[in-house]
């Protein structure tokens, strides 16, 4: 019995005090800055040094590139993530010496099939609202475009 009031108690105690819910789907959840969500790929700026795939601990990322005709250096063909084994750690994007791969704060991957997890190259460059904004900044301070 003393178990019950003191439940009661404690309910009528939280119910006058402000609620801290939130609304998710019809508006979005503020996400703190350092929040690693999605990444974001910028094939233009991939140089293919495969740092990304060699450091990733679960192997999710897969990635091909062939030798520039004209140029010294690598262009991109295939980048793959799999976002079933992801656990979204940064480590690609620690390693990434041309900051190719960036994180954002877009968290939503919910899908009824596995298939629908696996992203590719076009995917990863269109995810790009909610880039983190230290990756909005270069080396020099300066913002990016």
């Amino acid at each position: 019995m003393m178990g019950l009031i003191k439940g009661m108690g404690v309910t009528l105690k939280t119910m006058t005090k402000k609620k801290v819910t939130h609304k998710y789907p019809d508006e979005p959840i503020p996400m703190p800055d350092r929040f690693r969500g999605i990444q974001h790929l910028d094939p233009d700026q991939c140089i293919v040094c495969n740092q990304c795939a060699r450091v990733c601990p679960t192997d999710c990322i897969s990635l091909t590139g062939h030798k520039h005709p004209e140029k010294r250096g690598k262009v991109l063909d295939t980048f793959d993530i799999n976002f079933e084994i992801c656990i979204l750690c940064d480590l690609c994007t620690e390693v990434c010496p041309t900051e190719a791969i960036v994180m954002t704060h877009q968290f939503e991957l919910a899908s009824y099939s596995r298939d629908d997890l696996y992203k590719n190259l076009e995917w990863l460059h269109q995810n790009n609202s909610g880039i983190r904004s230290e990756n909005n900044v270069n080396a020099r301070g300066v913002k990016k475009k």
